[in-house]
């Protein structure tokens, strides 16, 4: 009985569900999800299919919903900083940058640029990290073992740095109102210089391994084609939108903290489909590294923290700040009301937009395919429902 529960779970046999196709075949609904490996989340895909053909596809979120906008109307400033670590729990600094950056605005703080610098170079790092875990799951959903192992044992490196400066490794609560918690400690520019020329070193040759494999590129390639007009009208961001052919990166669109200082570029493909989207992740990691190198070099002496009032009551008014995370254009829409809590704070999640393209790209494809293309989405789904 609970083997044929589980089934009737997954596949909907209601007869009012299917219908005759102008062949003759007829439609079947299938749930994928909301606890499928490779939704990466608690997330549910209704897919309509012919046979093993994608007919459509619709997201059902809201599984992992967890009321954070509302929870923090009643926290001050400084506590939902920390807190806002858990939304995109692969990219827990760009999480706390954008909303120290909104409150840091809204009052007029000036951060050390020693703490800006601080703040680049955790981003990036953490952007390497994302960008390694996206690699390794990808990978493992396309059936590829080796390279799962491959990433995670470098993704391990970089947190190893992340324990060694905040003391935390997947959540750093590290960033402040006006700089950051603590200054590197000592050995730390080494082993970041070690790191970087290992990690360059691993992803050249995963690269050139792929590259060659038939597999992947039959996989991967003509596969989920998003077109620009297409990204554009769903709100797409991030290496989504860049593989479709649009440079738009916010930290060169909207440039914040000291990123017009540093030397980079912004990764474009323009065939807008799977293979794509994986070239423009893997050229950031090597981006992230030039940043981090440049940064590091020209790391000023001086403070990494401004000097802080007793409690942050922001004046009266609105205010949207955006990031560019790993996923895309992270932003936070703020009012303040005077007080020492937000009256209102909407996170507008990169992952959210992304995902619901979703419904453009797979119609036509195999279901095999599915997975691939949800898979090059890279959804984290506590950002998407919050």
């Amino acid at each position: 009985m609970p083997h044929r529960r589980l089934a009737e779970s997954l596949v909907d046999w209601d007869p009012e569900e299917l219908r005759k196709l102008p062949d003759g075949t007829k439609e079947m609904v299938l749930s994928m999800g909301p606890q499928h490996p490779s939704t990466h989340g608690v997330l549910r895909l209704e897919v309509r299919l012919d046979g093993e053909q994608v007919v459509s596809v619709q997201p059902d979120i809201g599984y992992l919903h967890r009321s954070w906008e509302k929870i923090v109307e009643t926290w001050t400033y400084p506590q939902i900083v920390p807190f806002s670590d858990r939304n995109d729990y692969l990219a827990g600094t760009h999480n706390e940058h954008v909303v120290c950056l909104a409150v840091e605005r809204l009052m007029g703080i000036e951060v050390p640029r020693r703490g800006e610098y601080i703040r680049v170079i955790m981003s990036e790092l953490q952007r390497i990290a994302s960008h390694l875990l996206w690699f390794g799951t990808f990978c493992l959903d396309l059936g590829a073992t080796s390279p799962f192992l491959w990433a995670f044992r470098e993704r391990e490196k970089v947190y190893n740095l992340f324990e060694m400066v905040t003391g935390g490794r997947l959540f750093p609560q590290f960033f402040r109102l006006g700089g950051v918690r603590n200054d590197f400690p000592p050995g730390f520019h080494r082993m970041v210089d070690r790191y970087l020329h290992d990690i360059e070193r691993s992803v050249t040759e995963w690269q050139e391994f792929l590259d060659r494999n038939p597999i992947f590129r039959s996989r991967t390639r003509g596969i989920g084609l998003l077109p620009a007009d297409q990204a554009l009208s769903y709100g797409c961001s991030g290496p989504m939108l860049r593989a479709s052919g649009i440079r738009w990166d916010v930290r060169r669109a909207d440039p914040y903290s000291v990123y017009p200082e540093l030397d980079f570029e912004v990764p474009v493909e323009s065939d807008g489909d799977v293979y794509a989207r994986y070239r423009v992740r893997m050229r950031e990691i090597f981006e992230s590294i030039r940043i981090v190198r440049q940064a590091l070099e020209g790391l000023p002496e001086g403070d990494f923290l401004a000097p802080s009032p007793r409690a942050f009551r922001p004046p009266e008014g609105e205010i949207y700040v955006h990031v560019e995370s790993p996923r895309g254009e992270l932003g936070v829409y703020l009012v303040s009301d005077g007080s020492k809590q937000p009256w209102r704070l909407k996170w507008r999640s990169p992952c959210f937009s992304n995902l619901h393209a979703v419904v453009a790209m797979a119609p036509g494809h195999m279901l095999a395919d599915l997975v691939a293309i949800v898979g090059s989405i890279d959804i984290v789904l506590g950002e998407v429902d919050r």
